[in-house]
């Protein structure tokens, strides 16, 4: 039995899957656990009926995506807000978007990573990497050179050149592109400006992990002890960088202080609601009407409206509650609608969604991630999915290392220490991403950013000692895992 690639039409018994038009000879299959994602399934069903009949039976089967994670969310909202008056006060709730919104970033990034059956545990210091050098080049006048020392600088520069090289032989022209531009604006001193230290900082990230890739894909070294060592290499850096106990302050930067701690216009917040939920239900709904007038499998319209309609109640909902007055004193200073962070995650979000699902290239990924071997033999360039997915990963590394300096205000020496990276792969796989590679998609790490935040918040509300916020953060993460063994295992058999 075989596994569709998202996006492609069932294959004919006793022939393998192909990728992007390419064929791969008879007898390889893409292993059974390749996921889709909810916006790329053909579920081939005709009724409402028959469409919920079949999920409920991919459920039986171990396909329980997100459900879990869903649940435990549940489950803590309630505990805590039985527990605390706080808790769904509008202000820690809002507080609780900008908490999830670094992990969030750092664990969209790992989906793919994980995608391919890989990890990555570099991710949080590459973070911590990423950020103070936008950090030190939008406090200097956008120099590097003359703050760190030169040895430092020139190990610097020769890091992108680097990776601008490996990018092209593996032809990720793209992260060679965005490297290159990330060069030109340290070398010429541009990271004064502040959305421009921003973008260096995702270059350095793309430059990290363009490297990390070349040495698991190309020279063959396994992940774990690649990104293991460079979890230290990158501690070290930052140490070399600041010193140790330093912190650089981010506080002055209007631009970057403003992701974490500055709010969307109420009348912004609806008009890009009314967008967005606008967008995806005439886009869904057409795609339905299309595929089912063309005589291909779809969903029934009636699941596609009823599913914008539960998304459009639960937006309103949600921006609505974020758009009201939460200032203790509001004649003082009023703070009204959503945190920058919000649309930030959620064009992310989308922007990911739409490569994953709708685009050769994450075709490409959960063919790889389901049997790499059979994506070879379909044509895939296997070695180039692995170093992507790294550039990725990193990449969205530094845009969460920049995120997080938001919220703390700077930079410190530790920066993507700590729990960064834990929490950040827990927040992936709680969410319902696999550790065994080929099933995930990139809303599981924005849900489970929400579930692995909300221990912390809610603990601290109720003043427990980190203790609690340890061992149960770990249960969750164990829990996750076995529930995503225990699916594979009984879509294995089914």
């Amino acid at each position: 039995m075989s596994t569709n690639i998202p996006g492609s039409q069932t294959p004919a018994p006793n022939t393998s899957p192909t990728a992007a038009g390419a064929g791969a000879p008879a007898g390889t299959a893409v292993n059974e656990g390749v996921a889709q994602s909810d916006f790329a399934r053909d579920s081939g069903v005709g009724s409402l009926t028959e469409f919920v009949g079949d999920y409920f039976r991919r459920v039986r089967g171990g396909e329980v995506g997100a459900l879990p994670a869903l649940a435990g969310l549940i489950v803590l909202v309630l505990v805590f807000a039985l527990k605390s008056d706080v808790f769904l006060s509008k202000g820690n709730l809002a507080n609780l978007t900008t908490q999830a919104a670094g992990t969030a970033l750092i664990g969209m990034g790992l989906v793919f990573v994980l995608l391919l059956g890989e990890i990555d545990l570099s991710a949080g210091t590459a973070s911590g990497v990423c950020a103070v050098t936008m950090a030190i080049v939008v406090n200097n006048g956008g120099s590097l050179q003359h703050t760190v020392h030169t040895g430092t600088y020139i190990a610097v520069v020769a890091l992108l050149i680097a990776a601008i090289v490996l990018a092209a032989l593996s032809k990720l022209w793209p992260a060679a592109v965005i490297i290159g531009l990330g060069l030109i604006a340290i070398v010429a001193k541009l990271g004064d400006n502040a959305v421009i230290s921003v973008y260096i900082a995702i270059a350095m990230g793309v430059a990290i992990g363009v490297l990390t890739g070349f040495l698991v894909a190309r020279v063959g070294i396994p992940s774990f002890v690649v990104t293991l060592a460079l979890f230290l290499a990158w501690q070290g850096v930052l140490l070399q960088f600041i010193g140790n106990g330093a912190t650089v302050d981010t506080r002055n930067i209007d631009f970057i202080n403003g992701f974490a701690n500055k709010n969307v216009s109420p009348t912004l917040g609806w008009l890009l609601f009314v967008v967005v939920l606008g967008i995806y239900t005439a886009y869904t709904i057409f795609r339905s009407v299309r595929r089912s007038a063309a005589g291909l499998a779809a969903e029934p319209l009636t699941a596609v409206v009823a599913r914008a309609a539960a998304l459009i109640v639960l937006g309103a909902i949600i921006v609505g509650f974020l758009n009201q007055e939460r200032s203790p004193n509001p004649k003082v200073t009023s703070i009204q609608g959503m945190p920058y962070v919000v649309p930030l995650i959620l064009f992310i979000m989308i922007f990911w969604t739409f490569v994953l699902t709708r685009t050769s290239f994450g075709r490409h990924i959960y063919a790889t991630g389901g049997n790499a071997e059979a994506a070879r033999r379909a044509g895939i360039d296997v070695q180039r999915m692995k170093t992507a997915v790294f550039a990725i990963s990193s990449g969205m590394a530094g845009l969460g290392g920049v995120l997080l300096a938001s919220k703390t205000g700077g930079v410190p020496s530790d920066a993507g220490g700590g729990n960064t990276l834990l929490y950040a792969v827990g927040a992936a796989v709680i969410g319902g991403t696999s550790l065994f590679g080929g099933r995930g998609r990139v809303r599981d790490a924005v849900l489970g950013a929400v579930v692995i935040n909300l221990i912390p918040n809610g603990l601290g509300l109720l003043n427990l000692s980190a203790s609690y916020n340890f061992m149960i953060t770990g249960l969750v993460l164990l829990m996750a895992a076995s529930v995503d063994a225990i699916s594979r295992r009984r879509t294995a058999v089914s």
